[in-house]
């Protein structure tokens, strides 16, 4: 099987890129994107390839199927519906009820779809077709969100119960999962910079391309990590979800962006940084494009804001070459030292739960160029044996109560010693 001609719409990859990382594109049994991006010499160069077939049986993903009943039916794209108390839009995702999942006490599968494949296994389900990879990108088998041809356009709506209180729309969005690695064994924290790097290089990639396709509002990179977040699957992974819709909380920044730029004719974000930079009490480690920060504001008990110093830079996919270098060099260290940050006694910290959440500019609102590219990483673990739980008052009234000071968690960083923010700790 041929690569397939692949002609990217917006990405534009930099000096280091070119040289250095190969994106060879493929799809999957059932129709689905991937891409392969390889920053191993001998892939880079051609000299060998990927496998870009998928040997599995898997029907088209958009073909009719058969229900309960034995009646063939159409293919069915997942739905959301308005809230209309708060204005959200919440997806209907049925399908991940089905989804495989094999990490924690909950594991309804054996075997890891996320890992390069490996023959003679009898697990053979796997989503990557070679028996090696370095970072692999592709589309959700069991998304949230889906843009499905030939379907009524994203702007018309039904309703629940024919009422016009609860609007009803296609899910029309996108999720994809980025691979990381190939050991399923590893942790993000571990892995080299050079490989922090082409993940760096995937988000860019992701994001300016999804950005050319038509119905998405918000392109939102993240990774879930450990058993207590949730995570079904225990490989060294990310999401990329692709909303047809401003999600609740970057509405909530843009209203705050747009407010203060009306009454100070200030960007938000930018002085939040500089007035971080001027305090320097909460600012736990930075480099030459890079600052993180704890927030002054901070609700999680270990919460730590990362933001480029250069101004304008609305997503990812604008960051130049030394911007990406220095982010993968940064995100490398603050796993790092989110991993030490609770300390068990015997010095070896722990593989700490976190969520690591990319805020970019929506695409196409208004208020798109009074917001500015951030990364919010935070954990709800609040001591060794300790989660925060969202109970009453968070999760009822969204109404926060901190179980620390954003000054003891700059503390806590600054204690763990100095840093090597030129090439990354231990690397």
């Amino acid at each position: 099987m041929k690569s397939e001609q692949y002609v990217p719409q917006r990405y534009v990859p930099g000096d280091y890129a070119r040289e250095h990382i190969r994106i060879t594109p493929t799809r999957l049994a059932d129709g689905r994107r991937f891409f392969y991006l390889d920053d191993d010499p001998e892939y880079v160069s051609g000299r060998r390839t990927r496998r870009l077939d998928d040997p599995r049986p898997l029907t088209d993903r958009f073909a009719p199927h058969q229900d309960q009943e034995g009646r063939t039916v159409p293919f069915q794209p997942p739905q959301m519906r308005r809230d209309p108390l708060t204005g959200d839009w919440i997806p209907m995702a049925t399908a991940r009820m089905n989804r495989p999942i094999t990490a924690g006490p909950q594991a309804t599968a054996k075997g890891n779809p996320l890992a390069a494949r490996k023959p003679g296994d009898p697990y053979q389900d796997g989503e990557i077709p070679d028996v090696d990879y370095n970072v692999a990108v592709f589309e959700n088998r069991f998304p949230s969100m889906m843009q499905v041809p030939n379907t009524q356009a994203v702007d018309q709506s039904s309703l629940v119960d024919g009422n016009p209180l609860w609007p009803v729309r296609e899910a029309n969005g996108r999720c994809e999962v980025v691979c990381f690695d190939p050991d399923e064994h590893a942790l993000p924290a571990d892995l080299p910079v050079s490989r922090l790097r082409t993940v760096v290089e995937a988000w860019a990639f992701r994001t300016a391309e999804i950005s050319a396709m038509e119905g998405i509002e918000q392109i939102f990179p993240f990774e879930n990590h450990g058993q207590e977040i949730g995570v079904s699957l225990a490989h060294p992974h990310g999401q990329i979800y692709c909303y047809p819709f401003i999600a609740p909380r970057l509405e909530q920044e843009l209203r705050q962006c747009a407010d203060y730029k009306e009454r100070t004719g200030g960007n938000l974000l930018a002085d939040i940084l500089k007035a971080e930079l001027d305090s320097g009490r909460r600012v736990v480690f930075r480099n030459a494009t890079w600052v993180a920060y704890v927030p002054a504001a901070a609700r999680w008990p270990l919460e730590v804001h990362m933001a480029p110093v250069r101004d304008g830079i609305l997503s990812l996919d604008q960051l130049n070459d030394q911007e990406r270098w220095d982010l993968a060099v940064m995100y490398s260290t603050l796993l790092k030292r989110g991993n030490a940050f609770f300390d068990k006694g015997d010095g070896k910290g722990m593989d700490l739960p976190y969520i690591a959440a990319w805020h970019q500019a929506p695409l196409h609102d208004s208020r798109r160029e009074d917001y500015r590219l951030n990364l919010q990483f935070f954990s709800f673990r609040r001591a060794v044996d300790k989660i925060k739980y969202l109970a009453g008052s968070e999760s009822g009234m969204a109404a926060w109560v901190s179980d620390t000071t954003p000054e003891r968690i700059a503390d806590r960083f600054r204690q763990l010693g100095p840093l090597d923010l030129e090439k990354g700790e231990n690397q």
